[in-house]
């Protein structure tokens, strides 16, 4: 199973950015996807999440109601849709999944993350 992240880039500060991570190789059976993000001088935080079922997302104070998670299954791909970014939300964003039959919201696939960069 391989995860490509992609879609950073550099933004202004109040734009907008949409991240894709889709997934290839064989079938993937998760519990959930997340988003993550590792910002300059700081440790990796998990800024959502998407549980398969029953359908949830969850949300990072710093980020909630500014970015929105979504999932085409048929492509099999999560989005994660940033608006109103901030300077502060730059770094390099990563997408993970767990496995049914593991530790829900232990993250066993890593994609290879993507570079957000927001200009004040």
């Amino acid at each position: 199973v391989q995860l490509q992240a992609s879609g950073g880039g550099l933004v202004r500060a109040g734009g907008s950015l949409r991240l894709s991570c889709a997934a290839s190789g064989r079938p993937l059976s998760s519990y959930s996807w997340a988003w993550f993000r590792q910002l300059i001088g700081k440790e990796r935080e998990r800024v959502a999440r998407f549980v398969w079922s029953p359908r949830t997302t969850f949300y990072a104070d710093s980020v909630k109601g500014r970015f929105t998670v979504s999932r085409d299954i048929a492509k099999k791909t999560l989005y994660l849709q940033m608006n109103s970014l901030k300077p502060e939300d730059t770094g390099v964003y990563y997408c993970a999944a767990d496995v049914v039959g593991g530790t829900p919201g232990q993250y066993v696939y890593w994609g290879q993350g993507t570079q957000v960069t927001v200009s004040s």
